[in-house]
């Protein structure tokens, strides 16, 4: 059988468990590239080292070279700097940028027809900067943020009401970080409005332990950030695309006059498939929640600016 060809941008953490994700998955064949000799070689050894375990199609191969990667269908880039106990991720700023651009005009040169997803933070940023340095069409190269943000909120409901997860459905939106905006008003049990359920001081605490979960574990871990749910993120949303499903997933998209916000790249509902974005279905918002979504973007422009993206 032959699979799809992925490639992964960066063996640490977050970019091996989603290689090995992809691969138990059996969505795709992974080639993993990274700048430190021999690691993405040694973590693919041992990954292949298991296929007869898990009884997994897929091969995967590490490499320090792109060429390598040439013709892959998606190609998923994880690599950067981890935060810290005490960094945002707006520390990781002036850092990050550089090895994102570097990344992508490499990449980009070896599967110029490949859809580009981004996982290294500060993700909305990194977004915009690589699709300026790539050029691409923005339903061809967005960013891993929303998945991510709604399932912890989605966990951090199931544990308050001592639900099953997966009569969960969260949603939250704007940037990945401090200025992020969960949606209980969009957010079910059971099929039931999360609003119903709950008055707006224990909801308000659910918003907080999601807006600040990625810091929760890092303050855990205190040396590296989180990885096992941000790597199954964005392999949920590699296979939406590569299945070629529809699925709408709350993702980093370039807004051009939705919600009244352009001109930055942030989550919100985005219907993926073959193609990449297929749509950017609007949410109907209170006055509240939109004015919320619409001053997290002002936080994304700011950042933008800084760095002299725009304008």
């Amino acid at each position: 059988m032959k699979f799809p060809k992925v490639t992964v941008v960066g063996a640490g953490q977050v970019g091996a468990t989603a290689a090995f994700a992809l691969l138990t998955k059996n969505i795709a064949d992974v080639v993993m590239v990274d700048v430190a000799e021999g690691l993405p070689q040694g973590k693919a050894l041992d990954m292949m080292h298991s296929r007869s375990v898990e009884r997994f199609g897929p091969r995967v191969m590490g490499t320090n070279d792109y060429a390598d990667t040439a013709g892959s269908d998606i190609v998923v880039v994880t690599a950067g700097l981890p935060r810290k106990p005490g960094m945002t991720r707006d520390d990781l700023l002036a850092a990050n940028s550089a090895i994102v651009r570097s990344v992508f005009e490499k990449a980009y040169a070896a599967s110029p027809d490949a859809i580009f997803i981004c996982v290294t933070n500060p993700l909305d940023v990194m977004v915009y900067l690589a699709r300026q340095v790539t050029g691409l069409p923005s339903e061809r190269i967005f960013g891993m943020g929303g998945v991510l943000d709604s399932a912890r909120f989605a966990f951090a409901i199931s544990e308050k009401l001592g639900v099953s997860v997966g009569d969960v459905e969260a949603m939250a939106c704007g940037a990945h970080g401090d200025a992020m905006v969960p949606l209980p008003a969009h957010s079910f049990v059971g099929g039931e409005r999360l609003t119903d359920i709950l008055p707006a001081e224990e909801i308000d605490a659910l918003v907080s332990r999601t807006t600040f979960g990625g810091a929760e574990v890092v303050a855990l871990l205190k040396t590296g950030s989180a990885f096992y749910a941000p790597a199954i993120s964005v392999v949920r949303m590699v296979e939406a695309i590569l299945d070629d499903t529809g699925d709408t997933l709350p993702s980093c998209v370039y807004l051009d006059g939705q919600y009244g916000i352009s001109d930055v790249y942030m989550s919100v509902p985005a219907t993926l498939g073959r193609a990449g974005v297929i749509a950017i279905p609007e949410l109907e918002l209170s006055s509240a929640d939109l004015a919320a979504l619409r001053a997290s973007a002002a936080t994304i422009a700011e950042a933008l600016d800084s760095l002299g993206l725009r304008g």
